[in-house]
């Protein structure tokens, strides 16, 4: 994130934060209905989970007013030194050339700041104009000497934006700008830095499916930027490392971009396993909106936002930023918004003083969501699946160790109240809950009791139920490892696990929507799932019964893909030729692999989400309806033969490619 520069006033006094409960709704009531699939596990909460992002111009990092206010939030993960600042900055002299560094906010003083707040630091080491000896020494200096015990390390920001692409706004004073250059020294960092303290995991930069300049392959470079760093560097780091800004000009449009991240992590994952050859861990380091940053519609998508991530298995995720600065002022969701990055006011003013921002330290509304988040989802905490019936309620459960169950709604329907019938089946759930909810304009998250089968939703509101077990939940196996692909076809699946104990069946699960449906059970260490149907996503989780019908938690999630047929009466390779980071040209390489001739034909493929679309083709008459792609020609096709039909294709989110293709009808082979 390139930074907006703001030297903040002294430390003033904090404004009380004020209790408000949800005023009337602007229209009647909607019925919706919430179900938790608690068979359906998702991920674990990390430790690390909920994090924001401090920064070495802000007067106030490290201090204990601030410090307060984000163990208040319930963060446990704080990003140092600041986004791009990081490239220029040098940790044992505390400057950064060519940037301003305000007073006391040396590492020291940031973990400080950290320790009070009770989290842990996540550090990102000078890439742009440092070197592996002082990310080492750095490494030295925390772990060694001071024993602050830094276990997530960074090897700089967003190193793709230093030109290689066009833009540049990231420091980087290596002649050599390319992704290898980056990687090969990625592995220096990491290498000297490990050599340091061996417990610390390292971080690589990576680009967000979907946001600039991923898909693009720039001059000279053998592919794009995640495809060289995950190549030559995933195998020795250990996580990697992107960023998220969605842009939009209404609430709506942005709101509607976490529908998004599911397919982002997906392509990340797979990029790692193929790339890299395992799996690493996934830290979304810096996320922040574009519309509403200090009002309602930036709560509600940094409510979903951290939600979504957190279930897709995203380790860490970070706020940008605590304080950063004002911008233009307009009203927005009936409240004052100064589009100022921070979850905190800087109690800054435009300039010529007609409008200031609250007091230095108020918090703004993402601020309260951060704080909904880490009361809904705890480390340790399953996130489990829950379906809502309304699109404008998005919904996320989590299961927790004492027994309960938490279930966080957002409304992100400005005008109309919702009232919600919450279902958990196989869960018996006591007759009333704790109620959290955080409405339009608040100062402060309400807390109440109420029914644990139905909840009101305010407009524009995020609200959670924390639901207790009628009876003891103690005493059942424990959850299974996440189950493994051994194998897979277009019709099989080989999954396996290690041994279950003594006096415990492991039962298969398959995710279907809200539902579950069982696949079968066994005591072994394999099952295989057959009459699948080819080129499919399917999710399974595990879960354990023991002797006396007590079931474990799920394990977490596999999910795979079959195979498309290995033979087949044709074949279809998908090529990409370029990419340019909204759209590109690919070819789509069709083979009669039958015994008779084609007399003409047509050729039809799904995309995988609401994003993609078809601009131009040639060599065929191409056409779109909604998902679906046609692609015909009257020419005949051989035995044996193949043709090559082109299009232009754009994407303005996650460039997900089709996963099986039908030559007049039938089923082909995908090369």
């Amino acid at each position: 994130m390139r930074p907006r520069l703001v030297v903040l006033p002294a430390l003033t006094a904090l404004v009380a934060a004020q209790v408000v409960l949800a005023g009337p709704s602007a229209q009647a009531d909607t019925a919706v209905t919430v179900t938790v699939n608690t068979k359906a596990g998702l991920e674990v909460v990390h430790e690390a989970a909920v994090g924001v992002n401090h920064a070495i111009w802000d007067t106030t990092l490290g201090s204990d007013a601030v410090a307060d206010l984000l163990k208040g939030a319930g963060v446990k993960a704080m990003r140092y030194p600041g986004g791009s600042y990081s490239d220029i900055y040098h940790w044992e002299t505390h400057t950064a050339p060519g940037g301003y560094v305000a007073p006391n906010t040396d590492f020291d003083t940031f973990m400080g700041g950290v320790r009070r707040a009770g989290g842990q630091p996540i550090v990102t080491a000078n890439y742009g104009t440092g070197t592996p000896e002082e990310a080492a020494a750095w490494v030295r200096y925390a772990n060694v000497e001071k024993h602050y015990g830094v276990k997530y390390w960074e090897i700089g920001n967003e190193n793709y934006g230093n030109g290689r692409y066009g833009s540049g706004w990231e420091a980087d004073d290596h002649p050599d700008k390319s992704p290898a250059q980056y990687a090969a020294l990625v592995r220096d960092y990491a290498t000297a830095m490990k050599a340091v303290d061996p417990t610390i995991k390292v971080g690589a930069v990576l680009t967000t499916p979907g946001e600039w300049p991923d898909g693009i392959k720039a001059e000279g470079d053998t592919g794009t930027w995640n495809e060289v760093v995950l190549s030559t560097a995933g195998p020795v780091v250990d996580f990697g490392i992107i960023h998220w800004y969605p842009g939009g000009d209404t609430a709506a449009q942005v709101l509607a971009k976490t529908d998004r991240v599911a397919d982002q992590i997906a392509l990340v994952r797979e990029q790692s396993r193929r790339l890299a050859g395992k799996d690493l861990g996934i830290a979304l380091t810096e996320v922040n909106t574009s519309y509403g940053r200090n009002t309602q519609p930036g709560a509600l998508f940094a409510a979903d936002a951290y939600a979504t991530m957190i279930e897709q298995g995203v380790f860490n995720v970070d706020w940008w930023n605590v304080h950063n600065g004002m911008g233009q002022v307009r009203e927005i969701a009936g409240h004052t918004d100064y589009d100022d990055f921070g979850l905190l006011s800087s109690g800054s003013c435009n300039a010529d003083n007609t409008v200031c921002e609250p007091a230095l330290n108020t918090p703004f509304a993402p601020y309260h969501a951060v704080s909904m988040v880490s009361r809904f989802a705890r480390p340790g905490d399953q996130l489990v699946t829950a379906v809502s019936t309304d699109p404008l309620v998005r919904s996320h459960a989590g299961r927790r160790p004492d027994g309960g169950l938490a279930v966080m709604m957002v409304n992100e329907d400005a005008d109309a109240a919702k009232t919600v019938s919450l279902r958990v089946p196989g869960y018996s759930a006591a007759a009333t809950a704790t109620v959290l909810s955080y409405a339009n304009g608040g100062t402060g998250i309400t807390t109440a009791t109420g029914s644990s089968s139905s909840v009101a939703l305010a407009p524009y509101s995020i609200t959670t139920v924390v639901l207790k077990p009628s009876g003891s939940t103690a005493g059942g196996p424990a959850a299974p490892a996440r189950p493994v692909l051994s194998s897979v076809t277009d019709r099989t699946a080989v999954l396996s696990w290690p041994a279950p104990p003594a006096h415990v069946k492991y039962e298969v699960h398959r995710v279907d929507g809200v539902n579950s449906q069982q696949w079968g059970e066994t005591i072994g260490t394999t099952f295989t799932a057959s009459n699948l149907s080819p080129g499919t996503e399917y999710t399974v989780n595990l879960l354990a019964r023991d002797d006396a019908g007590k079931v474990s938690w799920a394990s977490p999630p596999l999910t795979f893909t079959t195979a498309t047929p290995a033979a087949s009466t044709c074949a279809v390779t998908y090529r990409e030729a370029s990419n340019w980071g909204n759209g590109f040209v690919a070819d789509l390489e069709i083979t009669n692999t039958g015994t008779a001739p084609l007399a003409g034909w047509t050729l039809t493929y799904t995309w995988p989400t609401t994003w993609q679309q078809v601009s131009s083709g040639w060599n065929a008459t191409w056409s779109q309806t909604g998902y679906d792609v046609t692609v015909s020609n009257t020419a005949s096709l051989a035995p044996g033969a193949s043709t090559t039909a082109g299009f232009v294709g754009a994407y303005q989110g996650p460039n997900v490619h089709p996963v099986k293709y039908f030559l007049n009808g039938r089923l082909c082979t995908t090369r």
